[in-house]
């Protein structure tokens, strides 16, 4: 519960409903996504938004820091999702 808490705003401890429900599983899931979406849209638009005010050098920064968090987002997602999927009774089966 802990781990999902930190994933979501720091708000979302605030609800008791999200504490005594599994509804946190939930709520993570959809923000661990939402910054996973924002993060794709951020490295797809970056060049054409912020391009002409930065030099080439920052931009390509920036560009790192979104494929950084993008990566870090989506390694998020998927274990959000296997806990979900555990949480839900399936089984894993490591393969060879």
């Amino acid at each position: 519960m802990a781990w999902l808490f930190d994933l979501c705003p720091p708000g979302y401890r605030d609800h008791d409903v999200l504490r005594k429900h599994p509804l946190i599983l939930r709520m993570a899931r959809r923000h661990v996504s939402a910054a996973l979406a924002a993060a794709r849209h951020g490295y797809g638009t970056a060049r054409a938004e912020i391009g002409p005010t930065l030099p080439a050098a920052e931009v390509d920064a920036m560009l790192r820091v979104h494929e950084h968090e993008g990566s870090r987002a989506a390694a998020t997602d998927r274990a959000v999702r296997l806990v979900a999927e555990a949480l839900g009774g399936e089984q894993w089966e490591p393969r060879l």
